[in-house]
């Protein structure tokens, strides 16, 4: 019984894992001034369990490493997946420029930091990466020295111990890279005497001129149109506009492409907030209408909301459903990941999606078993995607990548690989067919049991030289990671503001996901009480999330 508590077999480190994940989780609900480092306590906990000697088997500590990472940066990677193209679009581009630029200014920080201190690169990577509270960047640039000295001939136990000790650089800076980042919002708003209310509705204006949905009732009264059909009309208009209704002598029905406009029909069109002009040109002006005028005066129309639960619709289109023509129902709007879409033709439906209908109960029936409508189904995990998109991850991270004046071959590792996998995943499965659909909690909690995993395994190998490192010279690790995490901040967010006149909410978005961190973003969004800073968040994590791991394996190279 002795062997479980001080042992190092297979229950003493799955009892070890469970104490140490449990002790931290529970000291990250705490908060001072409102501020947690959340789940980094477990980093802490499992530092100083194995500072006391109580150790992990090796070999289950290192799985625990790669396989927590993988999750992590996998269930990450199917996220944003579906969005990460769309975010290099119009401000996207100028939020991904910045961010990347906040990258490469705390890689140019932390080489002039090692020029000038001569302090290892080595062991100014694990700074930068707690300094950017980046663990996937630590696990890579682990994984890559750990891989190169064995390559060179060092025994496989001697080259993961010196992996490790990156972790005890991380584990110092990292508190004042979460910190450091929350004062400098902070001191910003105050500096520039942000009006919080006055940013939001700057916000509300600019999204409500986007692709969501927005109804609109107009009248007939372009002599221009009378007499030609719906298609004729909207021939080479945008196809973000959809006909729902149209009231014709009292009489209410769904049109199609072929249907005749008369003057004076009353018509109820879905489209885009940009189009409204375009449509007010086309057909006329809008008039004073509501959606339950239309519900009033035909009882045997009726509207109802979808889901689509049936992984076969994944991939097809609007237009190959043509639900209207084989239905008589028309499909006016889809919600997906919470936005509103203007039904186009040409939009790809997947999993997950819902869909607002107009027509009669009994077609409208038949539609649900079109698409399955059957939202218990959605609890079942797709399972199969994820394991098999593990395999290819684990693959493409172990290719070898040259880069001209680098030693070694690059490898994006088991953070990269499944990261890049996973978003392309996320994002062309629709379009292959691929049902990558997973709740939000599922997906939370495949992340957290990831991140915890290996910040626990992390901290149990670092643990046992973690004070050594302080008292020989370690400490000044805490000031050159408050040097990483400030400059680039700092610098990213004065020209974000002065240069992109970027709002407040984005900037903040910006900063969080520049710097991988969801304590940033949960501090910026209960502090200022919105969640337009997590769009952006999910704007530029992505791109910031793969510069991050792959600038922190470059710097490991160019030490070889």
């Amino acid at each position: 019984m002795s062997d479980l508590f001080t042992g190092t077999g297979i229950a003493h480190s799955i009892l070890l894992f469970a104490f140490v994940i449990g002790t931290g989780l529970l000291l990250g609900k705490f908060k001072f001034k409102g501020v947690s480092i959340g789940s980094t306590w477990i980093l802490f906990v499992s530092i100083l369990m194995s500072h006391l000697g109580i150790l992990a088997d090796p070999t289950v500590l290192a799985f625990m490493k790669d396989f927590g990472l993988i999750l992590f940066v996998f269930s990450i990677g199917l996220q944003v997946g579906p969005g990460f193209f769309h975010s290099f679009k119009s401000g996207g581009v100028v939020m991904n420029l910045l961010a990347v630029g906040m990258v490469l200014l705390a890689v140019l920080t932390t080489w002039m930091i090692h020029l000038v201190s001569g302090e290892s690169l080595q062991t100014m990577t694990g700074v930068m990466s707690g300094a950017v509270t980046n663990t996937p960047g630590l696990g890579a640039a682990q994984h890559t020295l750990s891989d190169a000295l064995v390559a060179g001939g060092m025994a496989a136990d001697e080259a993961s111990a010196r992996s490790s000790s990156l972790a005890s650089a991380y584990a110092v800076a990292y508190p004042l890279g979460v910190l450091g980042v929350l004062f400098l919002i902070i001191a910003f708003k105050g500096i520039f005497k942000i009006d919080l209310d006055r940013e939001k509705k700057a916000l509300e204006v600019a999204s409500n001129s986007g692709e969501s949905a927005r109804r609109m009732h107009c009248e007939v009264r372009n002599p221009a149109i009378f007499g030609k059909t719906i298609g004729e009309a909207l021939c080479g208009a945008d196809k973000n506009i959809v006909i729902s209704r149209i009231l014709r002598d009292g009489v209410i029905s769904i049109p199609s492409a072929e249907t005749h406009l008369q003057e004076g029909d009353k018509i109820l069109i879905v489209t885009s907030e940009k189009e409204v002009e375009k449509v007010r040109i086309i057909f006329g002006e809008e008039i004073p209408m509501h959606v339950q005028d239309w519900q009033k005066m035909d009882k045997h129309l009726v509207t109802r909301r979808l889901t689509v639960t049936k992984p076969s619709i994944t991939g097809k289109s609007l237009r190959q459903l043509d639900i209207r023509a084989a239905y008589g129902v028309s499909v006016t709007r889809v919600l997906r990941s919470g936005v509103e879409l203007v039904a186009r033709p040409d939009l790809l439906l997947q999993v997950g999606d819902d869909i607002t209908v107009v027509g009669a109960e009994t077609q409208i029936a038949q539609v649900a078993g079109l698409v399955g409508n059957q939202t218990q189904n959605l609890l079942k995990p797709n399972l199969v995607p994820i394991f098999f998109g593990i395999v290819l991850g684990v693959i493409f991270g172990s290719l070898p990548i040259r880069f001209p004046g680098i030693p070694q071959p690059v490898k994006l590792g088991l953070a990269g690989g499944p990261l890049i996998v996973a978003i392309l995943l996320g994002y062309f499965g629709p379009k292959w067919k691929i049902t990558t659909y997973t709740t939000q909690s599922a997906n939370m909690m495949i992340r957290e049991i990831g991140i915890s995993f290996f910040m626990a395994a992390v901290g149990l190998g670092a643990g046992q030289n973690f004070v050594s490192s302080i008292v020989g010279g370690g400490y000044w690790w805490i000031l050159y990671g408050a040097l990483i995490t400030l400059i680039p901040v700092a610098v990213t967010m004065l020209v974000a503001r002065l240069v992109c006149k970027l709002n407040f909410y984005q900037i903040c978005g910006l900063v969080s996901g520049g710097t991988t961190d969801p304590a940033v973003l949960a501090f910026a969004q209960g502090a200022y009480g919105t969640d337009y800073t997590s769009v952006n968040y999910a704007t530029v994590y992505p791109l910031t999330m793969f510069m991050r791991v792959l600038v922190a394996q470059l710097l490991i190279l160019f030490t070889l």
